[in-house]
């Protein structure tokens, strides 16, 4: 199938909950204060793109390309980021709330979460080989046989990793965080 293309164009106060986003491949394009709750977005192709102070949550995600996207100040509660294409899958996010999202058996290597809300996020089997996670909370995050080589952990809080059940490789942790490694073997760390 074949989607219209649409380049560089920029979306404002839009709400996509009451009326569906034109199914396209949308190429350098922006979106700022847009409502996507419950949308589906599914096919959608989105490349270079920028959301800006978006909701995005609980949207239906199946087949959606996302290449080189950046997701900042936006609300992605429960976003099914597994259901989208891996292809090419490229993503960065500053300053969201990606609470309860899914990232489960996904290649994302290098992917920047600054300044993030990742409470009870799905990294299970996840590639997440040189990712960063800036000063971002990770509170019952789910991290099991996952990719965490090379992984910036340094300001990140709140996370529980088991070392046995995920690769750690060159992983950079602060001192502080150690306890997120230890804590499954019910050791004390005064």
């Amino acid at each position: 199938m074949n989607l219209p293309l649409i380049i560089d164009k920029t979306y404002n106060n839009k709400d996509y909950s009451a009326t569906e986003l034109p199914k396209a491949e949308y190429d350098n394009c922006t979106f700022t204060n847009c409502v996507f709750t419950d949308c589906y977005l599914t096919s959608n192709s989105f490349l270079e793109c920028e959301f800006i102070d978006c909701n995005l949550s609980n949207v239906k995600a199946k087949g959606v390309t996302l290449k080189d996207v950046s997701f900042i100040h936006c609300k992605m509660i429960g976003f099914p980021f597994n259901e989208c294409n891996s292809f090419l899958l490229e993503l960065n996010f500053k300053d969201c709330n990606l609470s309860l999202a899914s990232f489960y058996q996904l290649n994302i290597k290098n992917t920047n979460f600054n300044s993030c809300n990742l409470e009870s996020v799905d990294f299970t089997q996840t590639n997440l080989t040189a990712a960063s996670f800036t000063n971002s909370n990770l509170e019952k995050a789910i991290f099991e046989n996952s990719n965490l080589e090379k992984v910036d952990f340094t300001t990140a809080k709140d996370y529980t990793i088991h070392p046995e059940k995920n690769k750690l490789k060159g992983a950079k942790f602060s001192e502080n965080g150690l306890f997120g490694l230890l804590s499954m073997y019910g050791i004390k760390v005064e």
